[in-house]
């Protein structure tokens, strides 16, 4: 597996200010080798994944969207079961991970970066063999979703080159971030023009999360089970550019309620 910070998109988790970056890229990042699990549809075959581009991206998760209303999912690796819950008010990047989760996408993705008491970021692989179209999602912020400790979100490329805070098509990160204290809530609100509820405030002084990415990255669900999980892969021995000495692949699928 080539450990390289080049320019490549498939890869990229690029925090601003004084936060630690999660950035890496793979040579391959774009393709997928995965068979269809129990969540695809059976019209759904994971070869049959139409690559998106940046003229449709919007019109083809916006129908996908539309048809398939999925609204969890479960995360799969060697310690445990993450399930995730996807907002349905940013309705782009939900269809985006459900369409990749359904079409087997994510099944030979792995956690590929950890920075523990941060976040832990997947959705790439160096086997793929299923291309996914050069594509970045739209930014769907929304104040009622903040970085706490289990929020899911996109990764990007950074403002310089991307001034509109896309999303990454494919790569997702999970935050775990520690406690904050009420003088540095103050200075991001103050920084990033927000103004937390009593319930977000508290969020962040007792779970902890990273209020130093809200308004730079899509949050766009929750973990509702299996944190534990979570907590294990941070805790993943890692070489110098936070990359797990050993491999923490995982396999995605849509449940129901």
């Amino acid at each position: 597996m080539k450990k390289t910070l080049s320019s490549c998109f498939s890869r990229a988790l690029l925090l601003a200010g004084c936060l630690l970056p999660l950035l890496s890229c793979q040579n391959s990042s774009d393709k997928a080798d995965a068979e269809a699990t129990d969540s695809v549809a059976a019209e759904e075959e994971p070869d049959t994944l139409e690559p998106l581009t940046t003229e449709n991206v919007v019109e083809k998760l916006e129908a996908y969207g539309q048809s398939h209303p999925d609204s969890l999912a479960v995360i799969s690796t060697r310690h445990g079961d993450i399930k995730v819950r996807l907002y349905k008010d940013t309705p782009l990047h939900r269809a985006n991970f459900v369409r990749l989760t359904k079409y087997g996408f994510y099944n030979q993705g792995e956690f590929y970066r950890v920075i523990k008491g941060f976040a832990i970021q997947g959705g790439d692989s160096d086997g793929r063999t299923m291309k996914q179209g050069a594509y970045k999602i739209p930014q769907e912020f929304n104040p009622k979703h903040i970085h706490k400790r289990g929020a899911l979100a996109m990764a990007r490329y950074g403002d310089d080159r991307n001034p509109e805070k896309e999303s990454s098509s494919h790569n997702f990160y999970i935050v775990t971030g520690e406690p904050v204290s009420k003088e540095q809530l103050l200075a991001y609100e103050q920084k990033h023009g927000i103004d937390y509820t009593p319930e977000q405030e508290q969020a962040y002084l007792t779970l902890g999360g990273e209020p130093g990415l809200d308004t730079e990255y899509t949050v766009f669900g929750e973990v509702v089970e299996g944190m534990d999980a979570v907590e294990k892969i941070e805790k993943e021995p890692v070489d110098g550019s936070d990359w797990p000495r050993q491999v923490v692949p995982h396999t995605i699928k849509t449940v129901t309620e």
